[in-house]
């Protein structure tokens, strides 16, 4: 008789929790190779093909889409740096484009093959910049972050420590250049993380940052992983930094958000609990996300990778209206977490965009009723 019952609980689970996650797994594997049983999901609703989705951004930015243009043109440092002068002590800004410039460089370096005297062209014009000005703030928060790029990007490289120390070099360069600026701080974050500096060091670094730019998000984005599981940390001390930066939070920052973003660093790699995404945590940190984007300015440049993380939580909690509301003000750019930790990070985002047009129509929504941005 107990052998029985056991049975019948294990079939029932299989049901409840087992097959409807192995068919939301099934959804996203064909919305990722684009499989569609019946028309093209997307018809009517004014979202940008995934061909044409810009996975280097976040969200738009017209004068750095312009530089990066012209840089593609001429291969001239100069419309990098004037990007940036024009962006002054914007710092939540300047961080983003900072960011953006490095990744450019590093993209076009990867995808240039070295020629016949063994020497690579690609991201020319950040060399160039380095050596025509070498006293530009600009150029050295762009080297710095560039460094670490080519660093992450294989962790387990034999040169992976030298590439972060030179990086840190570059970091305390560029902090004498521009000394009120915490963008270089921010950059010697992720090296400090990356070569396992002590918790006292770490915090002490992160001091720096936080006299510069107290309540600067992606600041404490970029601080985040140190105290996750991954790295240096644990859950706890994960979600404690983050509770602390949301809880003191001016009315206008998007920090209420960072408790979403420690949830992500510490979910499981295989989740079976089909009612994870509805939990008591998740719901909080949900709507906290929704709380800072409600009270931050509406360009505010980090306010895309809020959205972005909000799409990919809000279709696995099945709230697709509300999902389909932030792709509604994100579509067309895909650089960010959780997307670009994948292989194919417009393919990651158009699986869960598909996933969100297929429920918002299961609960009778259609694209006459959606109102695409713009």
């Amino acid at each position: 008789m107990d052998a029985l019952l056991v049975l019948l609980a294990a079939i029932m689970l299989g049901g409840f929790v087992f097959l409807p996650w192995m068919r939301r797994r099934r959804a996203v594997q064909h919305a990722r190779q684009g499989l569609v049983v019946a028309g093209d999901p997307m018809a009517g609703y004014g979202f940008v093909p995934l061909e044409e989705l810009d996975v280097r951004l976040p969200g738009p930015d017209p004068e750095l889409d312009g530089a990066l243009a012209e840089m593609r043109r001429t291969h001239d440092w100069r419309p990098a740096a004037e990007l940036l002068r024009s962006t002054g002590d914007d710092w939540e800004r300047r961080w983003q484009r900072v960011q953006s410039l490095a990744g450019a460089a590093a993209f076009e370096l990867a995808g240039d093959p070295a020629g016949a005297g063994g020497r690579r062209t690609g991201g020319i014009w950040l060399r160039t910049w380095r050596d025509e000005a070498p006293k530009d703030p600009g150029g050295a928060q762009t080297h710095a972050q560039f460094l670490v790029v080519q660093a992450l990007r294989d962790p387990g490289s034999q040169d992976f420590r030298m590439i972060l120390e030179e990086a840190r070099t570059v970091c305390r360069e560029a902090g004498l250049l521009a000394p009120g600026s915490p963008i270089p701080y921010i950059t010697e974050l992720a090296v400090s993380r990356g070569l396992g500096e002590r918790p006292a060091d770490y915090e002490e670094l992160w001091s720096k940052v936080a006299q510069r730019a107290p309540h600067h998000m992606g600041a404490h984005l970029a601080a985040l992983p140190y105290w996750s599981e991954k790295w240096h940390g644990s859950r706890k001390e994960a979600e404690a930094f983050a509770e602390r930066a949301a809880s003191g939070a001016p009315a206008t920052s998007l920090l209420p958000a960072l408790p979403l973003f420690a949830v992500y660093e510490h979910l499981p790699e295989a989740n079976m609990v089909r009612g994870l995404y509805q939990s008591a945590v998740i719901e909080r940190a949900i709507e906290g996300a929704h709380f800072a984007l409600r009270q931050a300015p509406a360009d505010h440049p980090m306010a895309p990778h809020v959205r972005h993380l909000l799409v990919w939580f809000l279709v696995r909690a099945e709230r697709f209206a509300e999902a389909m509301e932030q792709l509604r003000l994100v579509d067309g750019h895909v650089g960010a977490v959780p997307w670009s930790y994948g292989r194919s990070p417009a393919a990651e985002y158009a699986a869960y965009r598909a996933l969100a047009i297929a429920g918002w129509e299961q609960l009778g929504g259609t694209s006459a009723d959606f109102r695409p941005r713009g």
